[in-house]
């Protein structure tokens, strides 16, 4: 009913009475064998009737919500009134990565948990990062250019190093501002936890590829195979590179590991390695690359967030008979954005809600055969809020050949130790003031996970574009 005229003609009435669409997905049988892309995107009819949901309110929550402030009603708007060459651009004054967000970005608890559509009984918020999804892909599809503004020349030099949300976002903004800026990535590839760490058929890799060329189009040079704390460090950007001002977003990708008996048995991957090798180095197109990795007939995936449901759905697409999330909390608690838990519930992926890994079991040639569990019950609040996981006493025991551990990351000392003047946390992250990302060091400033620990992309982003700023002003000579 409510396509028997273009959406712009429709009153507030008819606009608050239609519901949201639904984004189209692969069926999870037919997924869940190959790795292309689940989401299959809105097509024009139902973006414009979807951003038609938006009530344009006066004071748009949907905006503070977001962490770089994208004028989410105007974009909306446009996209409604069928100018979607200006819904892109009202997008890319405030991001780089647009494509990337709207597939990635928990907008569950940002821009749409405060959509005022959303806060009426019966109602859902407006479908923000759909959107987002949908005209950036238009953009690509029909390669229009960002052709903002780049401010004259200021004869100021920043390096950047990591190609990752955070240092994508300073680059272009400072470009724009008219600095020279050069981006140093340590692979042979520009886009960091974009690359290595979101597999294909959740982020594909030739939407991060063409962003980073968008990047080249401000004129941000990528200087690729370049680890920074190794082949040059911060100092000789500083001093002896010529550089005015340097920002590290180098992430945080050391894995954690579980520190119990057997973590060094032949068939235990941290997810670092094995999305690394299944992501970045393709090894789910074999032959095509011969990239080895283990398949795995019964896998084990130890902890419950994004990457665990990453390295979950992955291990299900390359041949595992049984793939099973082993966490120590609920469902409920699980740090995972629910579309992961239900796509990796939809494709297959079982559950251990409540158990937590004792020991890992091998074989007399020490390959992985099985691991010991224990039981786990809820009991007091911890410091966070979350009932605490107290050990039963029951064991828990069953096979598994191959056990990916993702609960988390944190940083790598390799720049760190070679840079002085940085203050660290205890867990190694870079001090950084939270409004403008000034480090310790003079002329230098850092943001996203190696300040962090841990952050969502969009989160990253948004310390990215409050550095950028910062360092703007700090080269104009100007208080910040």
């Amino acid at each position: 009913m409510y396509r028997e005229q273009e959406a712009k003609y429709l009153n507030k009435k008819e606009r608050r009475a239609i519901p949201r669409q639904e984004m189209p997905e692969q069926a999870p049988t037919i997924r869940n064998k190959d790795f292309s892309e689940v989401t299959l995107g809105y097509s024009i009819l139902d973006a414009q009737y979807e951003a038609a949901r938006c009530i344009q309110c006066k004071e748009p929550a949907c905006v503070i919500g977001c962490p770089v402030n994208i004028d989410i009603p105007s974009f909306l708007e446009m996209i409604v009134e069928g100018n979607l060459h200006g819904s892109i651009k009202r997008v890319w004054e405030k991001t780089a990565l647009p494509a990337v967000c709207g597939r990635v970005c928990p907008q569950e608890i940002q821009c749409e948990q405060v959509c005022v559509v959303g806060l009426k009984k019966g109602k859902e918020p407006v479908g923000i990062g759909n959107l987002e999804m949908f005209i950036a892909d238009w953009a690509r599809d029909n390669e229009v250019k960002n052709d903002v503004e780049i401010a004259p020349s200021t004869g100021k030099k920043v390096a950047v190093i990591g190609s990752g949300p955070a240092g994508v976002t300073v680059a272009g903004d400072l470009a724009i501002k008219g600095h020279e800026v050069t981006m140093y990535e340590a692979l042979h590839r520009a886009g960091g936890v974009l690359l290595y760490g979101i597999p294909e058929f959740r982020l594909a890799k030739d939407i991060v590829d063409y962003e980073m060329e968008q990047l080249k189009d401000l004129g941000v040079n990528i200087v690729c195979n370049t680890v920074v704390g190794r082949t040059v460090d911060v100092d000789e950007l500083l001093d002896e590179k010529g550089y005015d001002a340097v920002f590290i977003g180098v992430g945080a990708g050391l894995p954690t590991f579980l520190n119990i008996k057997g973590e060094d048995l032949n068939g235990v991957f941290s997810a670092n390695e094995y999305l690394t090798r299944a992501n970045l180095m393709k090894a789910f197109d074999f032959p095509n690359y011969d990239t080895p990795i283990i398949p795995g007939k019964n896998v084990a995936i130890l902890g419950a967030g994004n990457v665990a449901m990453d390295a979950a759905r992955t291990a299900v697409r390359l041949g595992a008979e049984t793939v099973t999330i082993v966490y120590r909390r609920t469902k409920e608690q699980s740090p995972s954005r629910e579309i992961e838990i239900h796509h990796a519930e939809q494709e297959g992926v079982q559950f251990k809600f409540l158990t937590s890994p004792l020991e890992f079991i091998g074989d007399a040639n020490g390959k992985l055969v099985g691991i010991n569990c224990e039981k786990m019950e809820l009991g007091e609040p911890d410091e966070g809020g979350r009932q605490r996981p107290i050990p039963t006493g029951e064991h828990d025991y069953f096979d598994c050949d191959l056990a990916i551990i993702a609960i988390g990351t944190h940083a790598n000392p390799l720049l760190t130790n070679t840079t002085d003047g940085l203050e660290l946390n205890k867990w190694g992250n870079i001090e950084a003031n939270k409004k403008t990302g000034k480090t310790t060091k003079e002329r230098v400033w850092a943001g996203g996970d190696i300040t962090l620990g841990q952050a969502t992309v969009i989160l990253a982003m948004g310390m990215g574009r409050d550095s950028a700023d910062s360092i703007d002003a700090y080269l104009k000579g100007e208080a910040w």
